[in-house]
Order: C-alpha cells, then structure tokens, then sequence
C-alpha cells in the first residue's frame, strides 16, 4: 500500500494541479485558445481513473503477487497515451505562435516543461515493463526518472507561471528579461547533466549489480562497492548539474526581487459576466449515476475484474463482457456523442456530482488492488513463510532505522531474480514483512539489501559500521551515526507503540509497561555484554544496541501451511 500510494502522491501532487497551470497559463502567454477542449478532458479523467492502478509497477518481481503486477505494468502502459495526448494539448496550443520563443522566456519555460512531462511519461511506462524494471529498479535510473519531471516538468511550469505573473501583479516591466533567459539556460543546462548523469549510472548500476560469469553461477561483481566506485565521477556530475539548476533560481529570486523593488501591487476590480445556468439545468444524482458514459464506465471496470481476478468460465465471462462494452460504448459515441457532451456541460455546472465522479474513479483501483490482496487471497500471498513479531527492543530500533532514513538507501526486498537470489540469498516473501508497519522494501540501493542480514554478522561488526563505516567497507558512501553510541533509547514509548502495532493486528500478547521495559532491558544488557566481550564498551541504554538488535531480527521467520496462515 505504501508504493500505490506515494506513487499516487506524485500522480495527484505533482501531475495533475501542474497540468491545471499548464492549461491555464499556456494560453495567455501564447495568445492561443487550447489546441482542444476535448482531448483535455479525456486527459484529465484518463489520468485520474488510470493513475491509481499503476503503483504496483515499482514492485515488480517483488513478494507482490502476480497478478497485481501485471496489472500495474498494464495500467502504466496505458497512461502512455493519455499522457502523450495532454503533453500534445500543450504543445499545439502554440500553433501559429512558435516565432514567440526566440523571445519570450516564459514560453521557453512552458515548452520545454512540457517537453520533460511528455519525456517523464514516456519512461514512467517503459521502465514499468517487467524486463527494463529488472535492470533499473532498486538504481539511480529511477532517481533520474523522478527528478526529470520533478526538475523539468514541475520548475519550469512554476519559473514560467512566475515569470508571467510578475509584471501583471506589480505592473511593471521584468527587470530584466535576459536574466530570465539566463535562468532558462542555466536550468536546462542543469537538468540535462543531471539526469543524464543518473540515466548513465543507474543502467551501470543494473548491468554490474546483474552481470553473472562462468555460465551464470557466480557473480561478476560480488561486491556491492565495486558498483559505487565505478559512478562515483557521475555522482559528481550529478552534483554540478544540480548546482546549475540552483543557480538558476538564484538569477530568478535576483530578478523578482530588483521587479517588485519599489513598485506597489495591483490593486484595482474588474468585472466578470457570468452566465446563470438555465433552469433544470444542473445534474441531479440520477442525472450523474444513469447515463451511458458513467454506466458503460462502471461495467467495462467490472467485467475487466472479473476478467482478471476470476477463474476460467468468470474469467471469460468478464473478457466477453469486456470487449462487448468497449464496442457499445464505441458505436454509442459516435451515435450520441452530442448528448453525452451536453450531459458533461451539465455536469460541471454542479460540484458535488462532478467531485463524487472524480473521487470513485481514484477510489476504485485502489480498492480493487488492495481488498483482495489484504482480505482475500491474504493465506496464499503469505506463501510458505511468515514473520516474527519484534521484540520491543527490535521495534525501538527499528524505528531508529526509520528515523534516520536508512530505507532511502538500503532495501529489505529481494526480488525473485537470478542475481539478487545469488547475491542477498533466498528470495523475499509477502509473509516476512507482513508485521512491519509500515514494510522497508525500499526503492533504492545505495547501499546492499538488508533482508537476510540478521545473523550474517556479529554485533561488534554493525557497532563498528555504524561507528566508521569505511573502516569495514573501505570505499563506501555511508555516513557515520556516532550519535547512536551517546544517545538513549526511548524505552518509555514502547508500551504505546505496542498497543498501536496489536491493533495494526501484529500479535503481539497481553503484556503490561513494566513486562515491557523489563524485556527490553533485558535484550540489550544480553548485547551489551557481547559486545563488550568483544572488545567494545557500550551501556545497553543505547540506540546503537536497539538499532543492532533490530538489524540481527532480519530474516527470520517461522515456516507455515498456507492454511496455518489464514
């Protein structure tokens, strides 16, 4: 659930109200009317009903099953089109007026941002097939992807908005427009490296992290560091290009602050005519619900989940079905189409049913991913393994863990491939994170995966990483955490975490405050006096010794039936 929805955060977040700037501003700088309305508005609930079902496309060859993998990648694959025609939308509203860019930086702005839209909306999809996400998951690529449209799409619509805005709200001239010009070039300049720089050293990163030898039984690169020492020019490249793009908007927060120096905001009225709907006009509920274009909606989603959830006789049923709605619906817009844009006219002269369509498109891949996943087939995603709950020191440290970001470059997944088996161990199981809460499967590997970890070193060995990281792994990237050896573990929180955690429905049994503190007091004098038998002196109440238990719990599970996991 976490990866749909910080997926789905990017998708609501930083698409969608950067998309109502594109079609709100774009016009008024280029003079143009949008290229047009409809394709806008089969892009808006193309995105809105497609989004949601894509998440699972960062999970692939993952404990996820399978057929909510599947899923995802087709759904992404699906908003190529949708993406593409809105990326089009922008571009072809500047018909007539592309001579405007030689002069105006705010149309530079606008163009390449949409520019970027439509190169993140092409690689989203691509790197959700199966066979790319094998090589570029869990590396830079995805950093890349991310901060294409994060730099590119959403800063440069926002520069371009500024840019415009600024005169008309202080009315006075840009101070200076090749300061703006500067910004636009400084900034491309620096996206460009950037991601370049990330493009280059996450397919390096797959190629190496995957290479076998000896006919695929070993490893060609064992060590993980080798993977680090081979980017590491290109982690310096990474940083120039983002010191480019900052310095860009330094040139711009220079140029607002000399536009608006001395000069007062607008502050006038103006009157706008508003046309009164005529009566009856508005959209009641049966108006909203019965109608063809939301009810061949609601059947095309439900005979496509019979389609792909059901087995053979429903599982054909809902093919059948499927297709045979997809024709009706073809033919009804074309015989009809005149009444279904006035039903829509209709539609938006009324919030309510517009946002209550708006919420059940978003609502309805969720709930068709999630509930069978989590109610449903729960015994058999759990497969043959399930996880032990932590101790209550575990759980302390593993918040640690939490707090100081380790996720960010360390995963707990390993994925059901040849490479990550060889080099991590036994492939993951949905059932050994089924009590983490929330699950550390990652996204990133700065660092090597941690699933297995538990056990494979000795305390005093994660004491002196977590001490000086390079005087165990000469070369790595790692920071050192010496504040875990002075500061105190919050035990007194535990009986809270607890309680939060048994009502998550981790089992944890009946246990009072001080069954609590006296069980992970206990746990840490045990580690503590290990350690100092090997030659390290820590006092138990310390992070580092919650933060080690935590890192040993790692991997361990108890072997179940799948009946004994329902």
């Amino acid at each position: 659930m976490q990866w749909w929805y910080g997926h789905n955060a990017v998708a609501f977040f930083l698409t969608t109200p950067i998309l109502g700037i594109m079609y709100y501003f774009m016009p008024k700088a280029a003079e143009r009317p949008v290229y047009s309305y409809r394709l806008s508005v089969v892009h808006f609930w193309s995105l809105v009903f497609l989004y949601i079902w894509a998440g699972p496309h960062h999970l692939l060859n993952t404990a996820l099953p399978d057929w909510l993998q599947m899923l995802g990648m087709t759904f992404s694959l699906m908003l190529w089109a949708p993406s593409w025609g809105g990326m089009l939308n922008g571009l072809l509203t500047l018909r007539g007026a592309w001579h405007k860019l030689r002069t105006d930086p705010v149309l530079k702005f606008f163009v390449a941002a949409i520019t970027f839209y439509g190169m993140a909306t092409f690689e989203g999809p691509l790197l959700s097939i199966k066979s790319v996400n094998a090589l570029g998951h869990y590396t830079d690529w995805i950093i890349g992807h991310v901060h294409g449209g994060a730099l590119g799409w959403n800063g440069f619509m926002a520069a371009g908005m500024i840019y415009w805005l600024l005169p008309r709200l202080w009315n006075k001239p840009l101070y200076s427009v090749s300061l703006a010009n500067l910004h636009f070039w400084t900034g491309l300049v620096g996206i460009l490296l950037y991601v370049a720089a990330m493009w280059v050293s996450g397919i390096t990163q797959g190629l190496m992290l995957n290479a076998t030898a000896e006919n695929g039984t070993v490893l060609a690169y064992p060590n993980f560091l080798d993977t680090l020492n081979a980017i590491r020019p290109l982690m310096l490249m990474r940083v120039i290009g983002g010191g480019l793009y900052l310095t860009g908007w330094v040139v711009l927060i220079y140029n607002f602050w000399r536009t608006v120096r001395g000069a007062q905001p607008v502050n006038g009225t103006i009157e706008v005519y508003v046309e009164q709907p005529a009566p009856g006009s508005r959209l009641g509920f049966g108006g909203t619900w019965f109608n063809a274009p939301v009810l061949l909606s609601i059947f095309l989603v439900g005979f496509s989940t019979l389609w792909m959830l059901g087995t053979s006789i429903i599982s054909i049923a809902g093919m059948i079905g499927a297709i045979i709605t997809c024709v009706a619906g073809y033919a009804l817009l074309y015989s009809r189409g005149k009444h279904w844009q006035d039903w829509y006219e209709r539609l938006l002269l009324n919030a309510l049913p517009f946002s209550l369509l708006t919420f059940v498109a978003v609502v309805a891949g969720g709930l068709i991913q999630i509930v069978p996943t989590v109610l449903i087939h729960k015994a058999a995603n759990v497969e043959d393994r399930i996880q032990i709950p932590y101790t209550p020191l575990e759980l302390a440290g593993r918040d640690i863990y939490v707090r100081e970001g380790c996720y960010n470059c360390h995963s707990q997944m390993i994925r059901t491939l040849v490479p990550d088996v060889m080099r991590y161990g036994d492939y993951s199981r949905l059932g050994e994170s089924i009590y983490d809460h929330p699950y550390q499967w990652g996204s990133k590997r700065t660092g090597p995966d941690l699933a297995r970890v538990g056990g494979k070193y000795p305390d005093v060995w994660h004491l002196r990483h977590m001490e000086d990281p390079r005087s165990i792994s000469v070369g790595s990237n790692m920071p050192s955490y010496r504040w875990m050896l002075k500061n105190n573990t919050d035990i007194a929180a535990l009986p809270s975490k607890i309680r939060v955690q048994r009502m998550l429905g981790v089992p944890y049994g009946p246990l009072t405050a001080q069954q609590i503190f006296d069980e992970a007091n206990g746990q840490a004098k045990a580690i503590a006096l290990g350690l100092r038998e090997a030659g390290a002196y820590v006092a138990p109440e310390k992070e580092i010794v919650a933060l080690i238990a935590y890192l040993q719990k790692l991997g361990q599970y108890e072997t179940v039936t799948p009946k004994a996991a329902r």
